[in-house]
């Protein structure tokens, strides 16, 4: 008898041990590894973001790994060398990447479902994202050479270059309801800043799967934002100093078509376009035109120099909190420069324009 009951303890305990070995191993599996080697690369790190959070990834003779979990398939953005990087998605299962460091561009990346989804659409875009790394030399070159016309020119092409993208990313979303990669593509277009309708027309092609997800949550808040600076709303009144402290409230330009400018300091890109909103200003501001410059800075005297280096003539005001601007921050501003243009009742007639955009449409309105 005695013996019997040692023998079912040790089956029990083999039992137990055994069923948490596959517990283990469950747990285990709820992971993602990424290993990479890049044949030649010299650089110590390469970098990652995810979720809205950076980690560096070290570098020994070209191989790299890294090890994380995500609750739902996740887009991740690994950068080598700037400006080489690319999109690749997550979902608990190994990932390799491979290449060679004299063609970043051309890296390999496998992994599970959702980036073989990925890899179809990134395919199609490829002379696309060509045509965008060449606009983008020609932008700088322009840029630091201060040859205004020319640099207004790439922008007007780099615009309807990332048209070129919406459109592709609108029809994948179509045609693949269910992919998280269109649940991504949909969040990405945000950052083009479609109009209200627009941007919801595209979410609620979804399938109502996705839309349980985390990232549908921020999608929503994103729409709640993109609501508030539609074209055909009235831009909600605000007040913040100028350099000097005066409060200024955007009521007190009521009468007259005004532009609403985010711009900073340290924003390059708002800095290359300060020319364009300049001559519009010069050219419309004796026919009821005007501009109030919101600034995302964070240091006054920095902001008051980038002022005076540009030569604005107009009104400018902020609170100084960056990113964390009251009135940015409740617009759903999430890049820069961004502007809304609202006419002589403070109803929001255009939003966005650059370079020769914003000169054509106060061409249109102010005949």
């Amino acid at each position: 008898m005695k013996r019997n009951v040692i023998l079912l303890c040790l089956i029990g305990i083999v039992f137990l041990a055994n069923a948490q070995n596959k517990k283990d191993t469950a747990i285990a599996k709820k992971e993602y590894t990424i290993n990479g080697y890049i044949e030649g690369l010299q650089k110590p790190y390469v970098y990652i973001s995810i979720n809205y959070k950076k980690d560096s990834l070290a570098v020994k003779d070209g191989k790299f790994n890294y090890k994380g979990s995500v609750d739902e398939p996740t887009s991740v953005y690994i950068s080598y060398d700037k400006p080489f990087g690319q999109t690749f998605y997550v979902e608990n299962v190994p990932v390799e990447i491979k290449g060679n460091a004299n063609a970043l561009a051309d890296v390999e990346i496998k992994g599970g479902h959702t980036q073989s989804e990925w890899r179809v659409l990134e395919e199609s875009t490829k002379e696309l994202r060509a045509e965008r790394r060449g606009l983008n030399k020609e932008f700088h070159k322009a840029n630091n050479a201060r040859d205004f016309e020319t640099r207004g020119m790439v922008m007007d092409k780099q615009d309807k270059l990332q048209a070129k993208f919406n459109e592709i990313s609108k029809a994948y979303v179509a045609k693949n309801p269910k992919s998280y990669v269109s649940l991504n593509e949909v969040r990405n277009l945000q950052y083009s800043y479609p109009e209200y309708q627009e941007y919801l027309e595209v979410y609620d092609m979804l399938d109502p799967s996705l839309k349980k997800t985390k990232l549908a949550e921020q999608i929503e808040a994103s729409l709640a934002f993109s609501k508030r600076g539609a074209v055909g709303q009235h831009l909600a009144d605000f007040t913040q100093n100028d350099p000097s402290g005066k409060p200024i409230s955007l009521s007190s330009f009521k009468g007259k078509y005004v532009l609403v400018d985010f711009w900073a300091a340290w924003c390059g890109p708002c800095r290359a376009e300060n020319p364009n909103v300049l001559k519009a200003y010069n050219e419309f501001s004796a026919r009821g035109f005007t501009i109030l410059g919101v600034s995302l800075d964070e240091n006054l005297e920095k902001w008051k120099k980038a002022i005076e280096d540009d030569k604005l003539p107009w009104t400018q005001v902020s609170d100084l909190k960056g990113w964390k601007n009251e009135v940015s921050t409740y617009f759903g501003i999430r890049s820069i420069p961004a502007n809304y243009l609202i006419n002589a009742e403070g109803i929001i007639v255009a939003k966005n324009l650059r370079g020769v955009a914003l000169e054509n449409k106060l061409k249109e309105l102010l005949k």
